[in-house]
Order: structure tokens, then C-alpha cells, then sequence
């Protein structure tokens, strides 16, 4: 069974155009992503999909010059993007991750893969929904090839193309869905970037770890000798779906 991660990327961000390719660690924030990612286990490939928008040509290319693998499609039609890119690449089991998280777990990320083997049948699994307790920003998602192509089937207003995975969970009824949950709530943390406030978390938690690897939980520590990195971003809200 092949599983690949589906990273969805474009550089027409609205409240952060751009945002992908802004410098973070050294890096770019998608490298940071990808590199994260890398470090998975149950993973067998990395694919960037992007949309075939003149802005993103940029993003194309820089995915040809690392040598990464990719797909461009529809702006808008999300969902159509990940069908067809998980077709190109002949996916077994889809793990879906957005591009504006940097601090992305790879070991929780092989939790919620590995939710799906527990049991039989399990068509959905993610560490957020129904109900949050890690920060977001550490968001995965994983499905089989047909529950994707099923919501693809099911899911017809923009909003639901949009927002790939909003009809599975909206329609629990149709889907056998499974969840990791962590021992405390952390849910208040905010680790995506979606405004420059939240990159400026992101890059001073770089700063603070500079070349050593870190993961989540060494990532809470750190809030206990800077306090005031909760108070960065605080304000920021999330686009609601």
C-alpha cells in the first residue's frame, strides 16, 4: 500500500501572498515543511500541489530545482487538485497537509497513519476533529484512495471543493471516521502562519532551536522560558471555513 502526502501550497495567499516562500530558519517555510515531513515512517512520498496559476509558476520551479515531486491544478477546486494528484501518483492512502505549517509532527503525523491500521475500515482519521487538543498547526489528515474519491463524488458546492475534507466530517454519517487526541489541551497555541505575526512565532521558535531537530512536545517546553510567545500571535484568528 503506497501512502503519499498530498502538501497543498500556492503563493496567492490572501492575508500573506507569498507566504510559502518566505524565509524561515534559514529555509523557506515549504523546505521546513518538507523536511518535517521526511522524517515520517509511514510515508513513501512527498508531493506539492499547486495550482496552474501564472503567480505559482514561481512555486513550480522551485519545486523542479529540488527535485520534488509535484502536481499543478485547480485553484480554487481543491478537492479536484488532490484527486487528480493522488491518481498521478498512484495513492493508495492520501495524507493531507497544508503548506502554512512548519511545525508540522512527523510523529504525530505517523500516529494518525497509523490509526487507519488499528482497525478495519476506518475511511477517515485526523488529530483534530471532533475535537482539538494539539496545537493548530500540527493538523494531518489521512484517507484511502476511495474516500477520497468518494467525498469527490458526494461533495458538489464550492465550498466543499474548497475545503477538501469538510463534507467527510460534516457528513459523519456516510464515513467511518477515527481521531488521536493528546493528554492535555494545547488547542490555545496557534502554529500555523497565516498572518506576519505568526510567522514571527514560527521564526523565533526556529531561532530558539536553530540546527537541532525538535518536535511538539520539546516545542511546549520551550513556552516555559518564553512566555511571551503566546502573546505574539494571540490575537490572530482563523479563516473560517
Amino acid at each position: 500500500m503506497k501512502t503519499v502526502a498530498i502538501i497543498q501550497a500556492r503563493l496567492g495567499s490572501t492575508r500573506l501572498p507569498g507566504k510559502v516562500l518566505r524565509p524561515l530558519g534559514g529555509r523557506t517555510m515549504l523546505e521546513c515543511v518538507m523536511l518535517r515531513l521526511a522524517d515520517c515512517q509511514t510515508i513513501d512520498q512527498l508531493v506539492i500541489a499547486t495550482t496552474t496559476q501564472p503567480a505559482d509558476r514561481e512555486l513550480i520551479e522551485f519545486c523542479r530545482h529540488r527535485n520534488w515531486h509535484f502536481y499543478a491544478g485547480s485553484e480554487n477546486d481543491v478537492l479536484s487538485r488532490y484527486v487528480d494528484a493522488a491518481e498521478k501518483y498512484s495513492a493508495d492512502r492520501i495524507v493531507r497537509i497544508t503548506s502554512d505549517c512548519p511545525l508540522i509532527d512527523p510523529q504525530l503525523v505517523d500516529q494518525t497513519v497509523d490509526l487507519m491500521n488499528t482497525a478495519p475500515g476506518i475511511d477517515y482519521a485526523s488529530n483534530f476533529h471532533p475535537r482539538r487538543t494539539y496545537p493548530r498547526g500540527l493538523d494531518c489528515e489521512a484517507m484511502t484512495r476511495q474516500t477520497l474519491n468518494r467525498i469527490d463524488r458526494l461533495a458538489r458546492t464550492p465550498r466543499y471543493r474548497e475545503h477538501v475534507t469538510l463534507y467527510a466530517y460534516q457528513h459523519p454519517e456516510k464515513f467511518t471516521i477515527a481521531s488521536i487526541n493528546g493528554t492535555e489541551d494545547w488547542s490555545h497555541l496557534r502554529w500555523t502562519v497565516d498572518t506576519e505575526d505568526d510567522l514571527k512565532l514560527a521564526s523565533e521558535i526556529y531561532r530558539h532551536f536553530g540546527d537541532e531537530p525538535f518536535d511538539w512536545k520539546q516545542t511546549i517546553k520551550a513556552y516555559e522560558t518564553h512566555p511571551s510567545w503566546i502573546e505574539i500571535n494571540r490575537h490572530c484568528l482563523q479563516k473560517t471555513a
